[in-house]
């Protein structure tokens, strides 16, 4: 089974679907790659999602697992509560609207073997214990 590594950001109060326009660039990069270059995208949610990758990147170092043998799993936006609010407008009136907020989640993993398996069978082979 291979270990996953997840980071979350809940009550995001930007529109999912704004986020999901940043997050269908990087989906298909590594996770490094993506947190270099989203910086550069012309999108408020660029920032938002690097720091969500970036902690998902941490969480796996602290794991032992070198930040280049990651790939993105899953990164999942979802929809949060809505929050109504309206603007004054003519004639005594009131134009609704509302502010939407995301969950965004973003699910990490391996790309290699892991290396505690590897190097038992190794040891063992050199001990004779092998079958």
């Amino acid at each position: 089974m291979e270990k996953q590594f997840k980071a979350t950001q809940k009550y995001l109060l930007m529109s999912p679907r704004k986020i999901r326009l940043v997050a269908a660039v990087i989906k298909k990069m590594k996770p490094v790659e993506a947190v270099e270059k989203l910086p550069f995208v012309q999108k408020r949610a660029g920032a938002e999602l690097a720091k969500v990758i970036k902690s998902a990147i941490a969480a796996a170092k602290n794991q032992g697992v070198s930040e280049t043998d990651l790939v993105f799993k899953e990164i999942q936006i979802g929809e949060g509560p809505r929050l109504k609010r309206g603007k004054a407008a003519s004639r005594g009136m009131w134009h609704p609207f509302k502010r939407r907020m995301a969950h965004v989640r973003v699910i990490l993993v391996s790309n290699k073997p892991e290396v505690k398996k590897i190097v038992a069978e190794k040891e063992d082979v050199k001990n004779g214990t092998k079958s």
